[in-house]
């Protein structure tokens, strides 16, 4: 499903933005940070966020993601949410933050809202 060309972009530590579309059908985009595991992309957020209760209602949902040495470079992946898996622990927020290089607690008292958002790709586009 990714092509060769543009896998560098899910197996470097980039910021990923992912688009999500509300209740109303506008849509909203945050950056995440993402993991790919050949199959999923996963993304860890909390229930009390925007993003999560948009992927409940709809999972259809976007992401871009785009180098940094070269911004017109890009993979955008379409897809759909397979499913939320629950993150009580905040074990999965820990595996990004290694990745992403940071020594970065998630905030006291949200851990047991923690999930993790897996979505499955469908289509991509690249330049």
């Amino acid at each position: 499903m990714i092509p060769d060309s543009h896998k560098d972009l899910l197996d470097r530590p980039l910021f990923a933005h992912l688009a999500t579309i509300g209740r109303d059908g506008t849509p909203n985009v945050n950056p995440v940070w993402t993991i790919w595991d050949g199959e999923y992309l996963r993304f860890t957020t909390t229930t009390d966020r925007r993003k999560y209760r948009n992927v409940v209602e709809n999972p259809h949902v976007a992401v871009s993601i785009n180098d940094p040495e070269r911004p017109y470079r890009y993979v955008e992946i379409r897809g759909v949410v397979e499913r939320v898996d629950t993150d009580p622990s905040g074990d999965f927020f820990d595996v990004l933050a290694n990745r992403y290089g940071l020594d970065y607690e998630p905030p006291v008292g949200d851990a047991e809202r923690r999930v993790v958002i897996v979505m499955k790709p469908t289509r991509t586009t690249q330049q």
